[in-house]
């Protein structure tokens, strides 16, 4: 009996010791520092078809960024109907003209969450505004031969997104941004469809981005 007391008595400070260790709590995790620049592709699905960009950020703090960004796509009335005729040829009765925007945008993208959510899903809000060139090539001739015949007309636009970036990788960037883009056209606007000139419209993207970040 004495063996056990002696015994006791020299485990009870090892044993306190291990106590306080366990209902210690684990040091907080430091968040994950990336790389200042990005740069990369846009790949933009969207109800005027496929589209391309490229982008360069800039970040000024954990939450806040700087970006300009040009892309290329096309843009439909949202009274196109498009056929294929039995030869398997696309036709869009009445339509007068392609329309094609290349838009410029500087703009600011704020991250969300930066507290709560861990740094493998990076969500956040954007926005741009800038020039945009609108070009319009006629429909009535063959695809990359009506650029020959191409106008230019000059219009002003932006967007306002959500999005995320994905991964912890401080070398590739990956995520994905939903936009909704709006483009006002100065002059007399632009006629996709016969008699109809367009001015003012607006079209949604779903937006791929990959890149590197430096």
């Amino acid at each position: 009996m004495k063996a056990l007391t002696y015994l006791l008595f020299f485990l009870m400070p090892l044993i306190s010791v291990s106590a306080q260790r366990i209902g210690e709590l684990a040091p907080e995790k430091q968040p994950e520092i990336f790389p200042d620049n990005s740069w990369g592709a846009d790949l933009m699905f969207g109800e005027g078809g496929f589209g391309l960009g490229t982008f360069l950020r800039k970040n000024f703090s954990q939450e806040i960024s700087g970006f300009v960004d040009i892309s290329f796509s096309e843009s439909k009335d949202d009274r196109e109907v498009e056929y294929i005729d039995y030869w398997g040829n696309k036709i869009t009765p009445n339509k007068e003209n392609r329309v094609f925007l290349i838009p410029l945008n500087f703009g600011i993208q704020y991250r969300l969450f930066t507290e709560s959510l861990t740094d493998n899903l990076r969500p956040y809000i954007n926005a741009g505004a800038g020039p945009t060139l609108a070009v319009s090539t006629p429909y009535d001739r063959e695809f990359f031969n009506a650029f020959g015949h191409a106008r230019a007309h000059y219009a002003v636009g932006g967007y306002v997104g959500f999005g995320a970036n994905f991964g912890l990788s401080k070398s590739n960037l990956v995520g994905i941004n939903a936009r909704y883009y709006y483009t006002h056209i100065f002059g007399d606007g632009v006629e996709n469809l016969t008699g109809r000139l367009r001015k003012d419209f607006g079209h949604f993207y779903l937006t791929l981005n990959i890149g590197i970040m430096y």
